[in-house]
């Protein structure tokens, strides 16, 4: 009887702890409605020049219909990992998978498990992703694209990461099987690797599959920022206008490769909503992350925080507690993979907002570095404008977006570019 009750107890902590996070993320989703609900009838003051109550309340009903969905979307997505986990579906499909198979290959039994709850979870989640773009996206007017590319899209991506990520998944679950107890460290190594050649062929090859990129044509703006680059020592290999319009109206920029492959891209949607000096400054605050160091930093804590996370998997991965707290019977490497990997997304959540903490501090950072380079007039009017246009809450909860916003509250933001 005591052996019965301590399985039980140890096989109801995970749910438990999958019902926790679940309701933490609806009470921060209550906060963030409350914030917007209360202050929608009024555009804050440092804004009213520049955004109409009519933009604002739209910003406003955009974003509380988004949180209604994401209400229902967390609930879905934790029934889920407890049904993958203590309701016993991964033992289930590992159990029918070994049968299956006329032989035991444990590699191609990983693979062939990891592709089914990979299956589940973009068959589950699809119906929250057609109602975000086809009915959330549409009724604010955002939504450019049609069912043929959304769908399109979707089988690009199947296959894009099958070619890419079954021959990955083969070779880790290999070095976990051949590899004793340093396994971890190769597998790192391959993970840091893996990372360094997807930043550079991302740009080239991966990137033009799915957007067409055309170089830049304005010849005005084209000097701009070639002036600019040259000034902070940043070497580029071209400036491209990327056909973002034809999925959403939503503007964005970036930087993208590493070394020679360096580029930087405009969505078109941006290149029409901002003027040459608030395009300039906008890349000023960019350039901002390059002369900080802020991405070879991300870069080096994402690798470390990797060898740290590998590390503690290797002591669990012995340990028959671990696979029966996560509803499994099978001691194999990878389910010690898969089981860790669902773990970490719901144990790592209430660390969110130190690693916002961080991303916020790099980008007051860019933006004063924009403000000394480019002035605060043009950047300052450059992100109202895209918060105007993109629909973003000027009002949100400050305990919500400590755990969801890597960039700074607008308000925030705003006042600390127009301080001297």
């Amino acid at each position: 009887m005591n052996a019965i009750n301590n399985v039980f107890s140890i096989n109801i902590i995970f749910p438990s702890l999958v019902v926790i996070i679940t309701i933490i993320k609806w009470y921060l989703n209550l906060r963030q409605k409350t914030s917007i609900s209360n202050n929608i009838n009024q555009v804050p003051s440092n804004f009213k020049h520049f955004i109409t109550i009519n933009d604002h309340k739209k910003a406003g009903n955009y974003n509380i219909t988004k949180l209604k969905l994401d209400n229902f979307s967390i609930l879905v997505n934790g029934i889920l990992l407890i049904v993958l986990t203590s309701g016993g579906l991964i033992q289930f499909m590992d159990t029918h998978i070994t049968s299956y198979l006329s032989y035991n290959y444990p590699i191609t039994q990983g693979v062939l498990l990891i592709i089914a709850i990979l299956t589940i979870n973009t068959v589950v989640n699809l119906p929250f992703s057609l109602y975000s773009t086809f009915y959330i996206e549409e009724r604010f007017g955002f939504n450019r694209t049609n069912l043929k590319l959304f769908f399109k899209d979707i089988v690009m991506t199947t296959l894009m990461s099958a070619a890419i990520g079954i021959p990955l998944l083969y070779f880790i679950i290999w070095l976990m099987n051949i590899m004793g107890s340093f396994w971890w460290l190769w597998v790192w190594i391959t993970f840091c690797m893996f990372n360094m050649l997807i930043m550079v062929i991302y740009p080239t090859i991966i990137a033009p599959i799915f957007n067409k990129f055309t170089p830049l044509e304005d010849e005005s703006l084209k000097n701009r920022i070639y002036q600019l680059t040259k000034k902070c020592g940043f070497k580029i290999n071209g400036i491209f206008i990327m056909d973002g319009s034809k999925r959403s109206s939503h503007g964005n920029a970036y930087f993208t490769g590493i070394g020679k492959s360096k580029r930087i891209v405009f969505f078109d949607t941006l290149i029409k909503q901002l003027n040459h000096e608030e395009i300039e400054a906008i890349l000023a605050h960019e350039l901002g992350h390059f002369k900080k160091k802020h991405i070879i930093k991300q870069i080096g804590i994402s690798f470390l925080f990797s060898l740290v996370i590998l590390y503690i998997l290797n002591l669990l991965i012995n340990q028959p507690i671990f696979y029966s707290a996560l509803g499994v019977t099978n001691i194999t490497n990878y389910n010690a993979l898969i089981l860790f990997i669902l773990l970490l997304g719901v144990v790592l959540f209430p660390l969110s907002p130190i690693a916002n903490f961080i991303s916020r501090k790099n980008e007051f950072e860019a933006d004063n570095f924009a403000k000394q380079l480019s002035g605060k007039e043009y950047l300052i009017n450059g992100l109202i404008k895209l918060y105007k246009e993109n629909s973003a809450t000027l009002t949100p909860d400050c305990i919500y977006a400590s755990f969801y916003y890597s960039h700074p509250p607008a308000s925030v933001r705003i006042k600390n570019l127009d301080c001297k």
